[in-house]
């Protein structure tokens, strides 16, 4: 474990990369080498090689700038070169197959890469390793000048010195405190929560695309439903998440406790954005819908109005239009599955099939999910509606696929192609052709393949039948 300003030499990080990373950064090195320009591995991969994780993306700083990055990419053999975030002066290459990001240092002017670091979020992005760096600076060397790795051991999300400032600088760190914490199953230590809280106003100068981004980052990660606590007790969800506040309040007599069912839905499904974020959705209109009615707790309408509201929500957050139109339809839909029974027709499963689209399995996925009773019987029975109906629409599309499988000439034209009237020869001729479809040795619309096998098999078969 390091201490503040510490290294560690000798250490095997950069071999940890996988085999096309290493190629890339090898050839990095050695283009920036050539012009006497130090690089450094910064950021979350450094984290995440500390941490045993793969590492999805190389993020690279240097003292040169954006035009001598440019031309040390170039000479290292990128296949693409843009400007990645020109605020910032990073340029975004291609480079062995990797998607790879090198900046200028930030900082101070002349700070070098200690002020580079020290502007980060957190003290476990803020460390790096020498790629190519000063004389006396081994590659492969771990630079840690905060004790991001003993934080990481520790596991504590600590802001870089001044925690407010760092919040102050970008409020979206808030939300990627949670996120790490979460991931990382760390503790907020007490000045960067406090920094946090005090500082969680400033998100509104934050994009809303941005926050988006962020928000479906955090519910991905596996420990989901401790991110979303922690963003409720650090008062993050009022300025970001405003439409599910009625729900995380809600206290109502014969209900139970919704915020702890959402969060407990949102952790059972998988994590892809579109059910992850329907499963925080589903039920954001219950509070609005709330009634006794002969003694009975109802939410007549809440899965319509729970849509209207999530497709306002995540058109003001700017995702994708598709990721809209899933959620806004899963949600819709979401009580149906549970409805299921032997008494539906196929008929009624095809409509609900339709109704669904090409998000069927993510229905049926917050469907299971959404079943959280504490009785073992009423989850069972729950999951075998469910599985039925899964299993009833694999059974429709199985014979919907098999409907498509038939032999390319039909009756009219087979009786056309050999001038016979009708007559038991057109079965067996048919059957033929059709279990060739099935073999994969005709294609369904290859009517010349069809053509000729029909003649040759005819000419074999003459006189049968």
């Amino acid at each position: 474990m390091t201490r503040a300003g510490e290294t560690i030499t000798g250490e095997p990080l950069l071999g940890q990369l996988s085999a096309g990373q290493r190629r890339a950064t090898a050839r990095l090195a050695a283009a920036f080498r050539r012009q006497d320009a130090s690089l450094y591995l910064v950021g979350g991969a450094v984290r995440d090689l500390l941490l045993g994780r793969a590492v999805p993306d190389l993020d690279f700083t240097t003292a040169a700038p954006p035009t001598a990055i440019r031309a040390a990419a170039s000479a290292a053999g990128a296949t693409a070169i843009y400007s990645a975030n020109e605020r910032f002066a990073t340029v975004g290459l291609e480079l062995e197959g990797e998607r790879i990001e090198i900046t200028t240092f930030r900082g101070e002017p002349g700070g070098g890469l200690h002020a580079d670091l020290a502007g980060r979020d957190f003290t476990c992005n803020a460390m790096a390793v020498v790629v190519a760096g000063a004389s006396d600076e081994e590659p492969g060397t771990l630079l840690d000048p905060f004790d991001g790795q003993g934080d990481l051991l520790r596991r504590t999300i600590r802001g870089v010195p001044e925690p407010g400032a760092r919040i102050a600088d970008d409020p979206l760190r808030a939300l990627r405190a949670v996120r790490f914490a979460a991931d990382l199953d760390a503790v907020i230590e007490p000045e960067t929560r406090a920094a946090i809280i005090a500082g969680c106003a400033g998100l509104a100068r934050i994009s809303r695309e941005r926050i988006g981004a962020e928000l479906t980052r955090l519910l991905l990660v596996a420990n989901v439903a401790t991110a979303l606590q922690g963003l409720e007790r650090l008062g993050l969800i009022e300025p970001i998440l405003p439409e599910i506040v009625p729900l995380v309040r809600f206290n109502a007599e014969g209900s139970k406790d919704l915020w702890t069912h959402t969060r407990l839905v949102v952790a059972a499904t998988p994590p892809r954005p579109v059910v992850r974020w329907a499963a925080l959705l589903h039920d954001v209109a219950k509070p609005q819908t709330y009634s006794i009615q002969a003694g009975e707790v109802h939410f007549f309408g809440h899965e319509g109005a729970g849509a209207r509201i999530a497709r306002g929500l995540l058109s003001r957050l700017k995702l994708e239009r598709e990721t809209v139109e899933a959620v806004r339809v899963l949600i819709e839909l979401h009580g149906r599955p549970s409805q299921y029974g032997p008494d539906w027709t196929d008929g009624a499963v095809r409509r609900l099939m339709l109704d669904t689209g090409p998000w069927r399995d993510d229905l049926l996925d917050l469907a299971r999910a959404d079943v959280t009773s504490a009785r073992p019987q009423v989850r069972r029975r729950a999951r075998e509606r469910i599985d039925g109906l899964a299993a009833h629409c694999a059974r429709l599309l199985a014979e919907q696929e098999l409907a498509k499988l038939q032999s390319p000439l039909d009756g009219n034209a087979l009786m056309a192609l050999f001038e016979r009237p009708p007559g038991p020869w057109i079965r067996p001729l048919k059957e033929h052709l059709r279990a060739l479809v099935i073999d994969g040795e005709l294609s369904p619309d290859d009517l010349a393949g069809a053509t000729v096998e029909a003649r040759r098999w005819m000419e074999e078969h003459e006189g049968e039948g």
